[in-house]
């Protein structure tokens, strides 16, 4: 494995060589293909080299961006299916949702409190520094409602999984930074929608309630049957039996529902009563998957450890979708997208970090609240850009900041491992 990985590095060399040959000889028709062999090669080829493996989960959000700029129609509709599809962005987004959770655990939450002070601080610079940051930016850019609608949603998202990453790549404070990610998460049905309406509801029309459930559908159901996954493999016997008891509750009431409840409910209930019961829906499905998801995992144990890749997969898709959907938008004003996502990550960082100096908080807490400030959920942003139908527009700041926050947090995290390992060394 390891020698093809190196031949495939060398493929992705002379592919690049070859790539900027037909750039400079204008051979248009090999442009395309030879950018995507370029940007699939070298991210296979990178495991080959130690010091690079951090950065693959990047590299293959750089393959997604060139396969959608360079072939976006192949990415937008197979025969009659739209890939941007609301329904299937949706399925996609709690797959991502539940591959991350699968890697969290409820003992997460027990770190408040011991760290009630660093999660405060943490909390407050999520929701405050990176949505008002983003407000002040699309003031400054003067983008059009949709686009500065869509760069105030990203920075109003929780943290994801990659500040946990980031953070342990750091030799920062990883409990903390789970513990934050944790309860950031749980806030966001209601702060995310908030700062929206706050700062961002001069640009589109924000659907207060609806966005909270938008987000519960999203985030909190997905990572909640792992969360009810994780409860359950820890073998208590009083937990044990009320998630069994929820379990066949569960399958008797969705089995209703497909067999003509819902139906009748349609005909008899208001829109927003509708809406309630399909959040309970979604709940009753979490408590299934979660409890199925166990058996699989007692069946195969190797699945548990494939799921953050198949968020990997997940979030590489529908980053290729979101950026071929936003190709005409990208070309036109994305250099200043872009310019903007440099800014906006930038100062999350620097804010998250001296902030909590000021507050008292230790040199590896600010670290760690510095990294969960700049790294927004981008797969949350694009799932609620999806089911607003404005990929193309709202969506377009999650495919171009979710890219740069990788590339950003992984030079960070690495620069930082080095310092504490430089001043470990002096010790």
């Amino acid at each position: 494995m390891k020698q093809v990985e190196k031949n495939t590095l060398w493929l992705g060399i002379v592919s690049v060589i070859a790539l900027l040959l037909s750039v400079i000889i204008d051979w248009d028709s090999l442009i395309a293909p030879l950018a995507v062999v370029s940007a699939i090669a070298l991210s296979i080829g990178m495991r080959s080299i130690e010091s690079l493996k951090s950065y693959q989960y990047t590299a293959w959000i750089l393959v997604a961006i060139v396969c959608g700029m360079f072939y976006p129609s192949a990415f937008l509709q197979w025969g009659s299916f739209d890939l941007r599809n609301k329904w299937l962005i949706l399925i996609v987004v709690q797959v991502v949702m539940f591959g991350m959770g699968t890697q969290m655990s409820i003992k997460d939450f027990y770190g408040i409190k011991t760290m009630g002070k660093g999660v405060l601080v943490g909390v407050l610079c999520q929701f405050t520094i990176m949505p008002i940051v983003g407000y002040l930016l699309t003031r400054i850019f003067n983008f059009e409602p949709e686009i500065a609608a869509g760069i105030i949603l990203i920075g109003s998202c929780s943290s994801g999984l990659a500040s946990n990453v980031m953070v342990f790549i750091a030799k920062a404070n990883l409990t903390l930074s789970v513990t934050l990610t944790a309860v950031a998460t749980l806030l966001a049905p209601i702060m995310t929608p908030l700062m929206m309406k706050l700062l961002a509801g001069t640009y589109v029309e924000i659907d207060f309630i609806g966005m909270c459930v938008q987000i519960i559908k999203i985030v909190i159901v997905p990572i909640g049957a792992a969360l009810l996954y994780d409860v359950y493999s820890q073998n208590l016997k009083g937990a044990r039996k009320r998630i069994n008891v929820a379990f066949y509750i569960s399958v008797v009431w969705l089995c209703a529902m497909i067999f003509g409840f819902w139906t009748f409910l349609e005909s008899k209930s208001s829109e927003s009563t509708l809406q309630i019961i399909a959040l309970i829906n979604f709940i009753f499905g979490a408590v299934i998957v979660g409890k199925l998801y166990y058996h699989l995992v007692a069946f195969k144990p190797t699945i548990h450890s494939f799921m953050p890749i198949f968020s990997m997969f997940g979030i590489v898709y529908f980053t290729t979708v979101t950026t071929a959907a936003s190709r005409d938008n990208i070309l036109t004003i994305g250099i200043f997208i872009l310019l903007a996502s440099i800014v906006h990550n930038a100062l999350g960082y620097t804010f998250g970090y001296w902030i909590s100096r000021v507050l008292g908080l230790d040199k590896n807490s600010c670290r760690t609240v510095a990294l969960e400030v700049g790294l927004q959920n981008g797969g949350m942003a694009s799932g609620l850009a999806g089911s607003m139908g404005k990929l193309a527009t709202v969506g377009l700041a999650a495919a171009v900041f979710s890219p740069w926050m990788n590339i950003s947090g992984s030079l960070l995290a690495n620069y930082w491992r080095k310092k504490t390992e430089t001043v470990s060394k002096e010790e």
